[in-house]
């Protein structure tokens, strides 16, 4: 992997007169001394003074073309977050556009969230809000992240692993989205060469001894510029380029296809000043090479969702060699390059600005979708599912071009066309013929959606079928408008379940002030508004059932004297399902599913009204009250526990065959036992397995924990 070299202040000021566009240095200078000041004495993993962090950014943005506010923001972009600078001095010294763009990058620090993935969403929620006011916020943090991932090797193995993943799956998307390309796969490339760096220099390598190929594709393109400047295309620009390493892997790995078999590996890509000589080109193109059917895309009439334009053709020379032919004109070319950047690189007018807006559409739109969701989690999925870099085009009966992230249904197609459509669909044609509703739609279908009576309405099954936002958005808003008494009643039915599930028993006459309470920290008025999110999707009981506990374990506090639940004095204690409890023996010990606490674990105990004692490891979010409530109790395992445990084990890996056969098999050579094992593919190529398996200890989980990691294409391992 590439080393990049750490810029300082007065070469990155010299680059920006180098420039030749307008910067204020007054105010850079400004922004780079409070910065500096701000920072002192911080350093970075790798050793480098922080301030070097700040100030590369800065530049990969001065290399995009953005602005001196932008420029000045990037310098400041850690000050708020990791020094005691407030968001108000630098609004103070530089202006409410700056603090603004710092502030959409800052991340929400003094909030405290239930998990990892609610903070996450938070965060990404805050800067997808500041962005629509001003892309440029996401433009700094796209810079921000591709530099941390240029310097990762200085962080612990797993924090690059972690924050590989969320690159590869929110980060170079939104760049894709953007439009911005070269950002887009150096990101990819990174991530992979941290997710799977044996695959990644594979590739590296089988690039590396075609220097025949790389030889042939120069000399293919001095035939091309010799031919087009017989054809008095004489401004065209020739160039040749090589498939991101990120891109073959997916085809080779993922697709599961030989290296031989991939045709655009190598591109010559053809520069005109206009779209007619661009369809002259490709008349020249297919008269020099024999074209492969089936693989030209005309992306000029038929622009990608990022605006993104050119024709695409794969031809055969003739010693049949395939290569791909990219042609378009120097404006689409820079699109292509910088995407929405491009709008300051080039100074677009009015045309541009018009672009801009059609790029950031999606941003509120999934914004949008997620005004009725209390869940962090559908934030991530939406992202994960709209940002795909696959799309498909498909067709209304009139010939109108509707484009769906790959993966999508039918019924997503009906919500594109009109909300209306939607909610009166009751089954779909494909190309004529009659499909099931799930029906995944493929590029090229002709579709017709067939309606019903105005009031007919979605099914709520349709949620777990529609894979964009914009879907799930309206069906939600339609159970929302026209069910609200039936979503209460579902909503009220679905949570008293869940309650008996997990043996919580609220006093009737403290029901309703309880459920109110938990209402009022979802930021909703009133418990039958909960039970109505309930009902139409907006809140999802995995995620509300931990704030419930903590309310609970409140109000037993609070209704339990403590002499109810006083301890026995100590004596001879003796180990009961292999746990000593402090104070008793021959207790009743059931062992907590929100946490499944092995021998090994730190453990507490906790006195349940009829059930004897629940056992919780020490960090269980549901023991947070140990210190304080009575009706917790100091335990410890016994030195020798010869009961079996089971652990449940979410792994996530790059999907491949025989992946499932691999885990099962390494878990038999180990005589370990197989309870139960799920697996599924993802929309992005991935893998998802939920295994729940025998163990004697945390050190026995630990072991087959790193046997399994050694799998090929495993990414992640979390015990849940």
């Amino acid at each position: 992997m590439e080393k990049h070299k750490t810029l300082t202040y007065p070469q990155l000021r010299q680059l920006a007169v180098e420039s030749g566009r307008n910067y204020n240095l007054e105010m850079l200078d400004k922004a780079y001394n409070l910065a500096n000041d701000a920072h002192e004495g911080q350093m970075r993993r790798s050793g480098d003074p922080y301030i070097s962090h700040p100030v590369s950014v800065a530049a990969l943005l001065l290399d995009l073309g953005l602005d001196t506010e932008c420029l000045a923001a990037a310098l400041l972009h850690d000050v708020v977050e990791d020094t005691t600078i407030a968001l108000e001095k630098i609004s103070a010294e530089f202006g409410e556009d700056v603090a603004l763009l710092v502030d959409g990058v800052t991340k929400l620090g003094r909030i405290t969230f239930s998990s990892v993935e609610e903070q996450q969403a938070e965060n990404l929620r805050k800067m997808l809000l500041a962005m629509s006011k001003d892309v440029r916020v996401m433009l700094i943090k796209l810079c921000d992240r591709l530099h941390n991932m240029r310097t990762a090797d200085a962080w612990e193995e797993q924090k690059r692993r972690d924050k590989a993943l969320e690159t590869m799956e929110v980060y170079a998307p939104i760049a894709h989205r953007l439009g911005i390309s070269n950002i887009k796969e150096e990101l990819e490339d990174l991530s992979l060469y941290y997710l799977d760096p044996i695959g990644y220099q594979e590739i590296v390598d089988l690039i590396g001894q075609k220097t025949e190929a790389l030889q042939f594709i120069q000399s293919i393109a001095d035939v091309i510029n010799q031919r087009l400047e017989e054809n008095s295309l004489t401004k065209g620009v020739i160039r040749s380029r090589v498939k991101s390493v990120y891109s073959l892997y997916r085809k080779m790995f993922i697709q599961n296809r030989n290296f031989e078999e991939i045709y655009d590996t190598y591109a010559i890509r053809i520069i005109l000043d206009t779209i007619p000589e661009c369809y002259t080109a490709l008349g020249v193109i297919h008269d020099m090479y024999r074209p492969l059917p089936n693989r030209f895309k005309d992306y000029i009439s038929m622009p990608k969702p990022n605006m993104y334009q050119s024709l695409h053709t794969t031809v055969i020379d003739h010693g049949g060699i395939a290569f791909e032919v990219q042609i378009r004109t120097h404006e689409m070319e820079q699109l292509a390059e910088y995407g929405v950047a491009a709008h300051w690189k080039y100074k677009a007018g009015v045309q541009g600005q018009d672009k801009l807006e059609e790029r950031l559409a999606w941003v509120r739109q999934l914004l949008e979708s997620q005004r009725d969701s209390d869940d962090g989690g559908d934030l991530l999925r939406d992202i994960k599912s709209e940002l795909l870099p696959e799309e498909v085009f498909v067709f209304t009966p009139k010939g109108d071009v509707i484009d769906l992230p790959s993966g999508a249904t039918v019924i997503d197609f009906a919500y594109a066309i009109h909300s209306a459509v939607g909610n009166r669909m009751t089954g779909a044609k494909v190309n004529g013929r009659i499909v099931p509703i799930d029906h995944k739609v493929v590029t090229g279908e002709v579709i017709e959606v067939l309606t019903g009576p105005q009031n007919k309405g979605p099914s709520r099954d349709w949620l777990n079928i529609v894979t964009t936002s914009e879907a799930k958005s309206k069906i939600r808003n339609w159970f929302k408008k026209e069910r609200k008494e039936e979503n209460i009643e579902e909503g009220k039915a679905a949570l008293d379940k869940e309650l008996r599930r997990n043996q919580i028993s609220i006093p009737q006459e403290e029901y309703e002030e309880f459920m109110e309470t938990v209402a009022r920290r979802q930021r909703l008025n009133t418990a039958e508004e909960m039970y109505a999110a309930l009902g139409y999707g907006g809140i999802h009981l995995a995620r509300l059932m931990p704030k419930i506990k903590d309310e609970y374990l409140k109000l037993v506090k609070t209704s339990d004297p403590v002499e109810t639940f006083s301890i026995p004095e100590p004596k001879q204690q003796k180990a009961s399902e292999g746990v000593i409890v402090e104070g008793m023996d021959n207790v009743l010990i059931k062992f907590a599913k929100c946490c499944n606490p092995l021998p090994g674990d730190p453990i507490v105990g906790f006195i349940t009204r009829g059930f004897g004692l629940s056992i919780h490891k020490t960090d269980c979010r549901n023991a947070h009250e140990a210190d304080t409530s009575p009706r917790w109790v100091r335990a410890h395992w016994a030195e020798e526990v010869k009961e079996s445990f089971s652990s449940t084990l979410e792994i996530t890996a790059l999907d491949r065959d025989r992946l499932f056969a691999d885990v099962s098999g390494l878990l038999a050579d180990m005589r370990v036992p197989l309870y139960s094992i799920n697996a599924r593919g993802t929309a992005d190529g991935r893998a998802a397995m939920t295994i729940r398996i025998g163990i004697q200890n945390t050190e026995h989980l630990n072991n087959v924990i790193a046997r399994l990691r050694k799998i090929k294409n495993i990414i992640d391992i979390q015990r849940s």
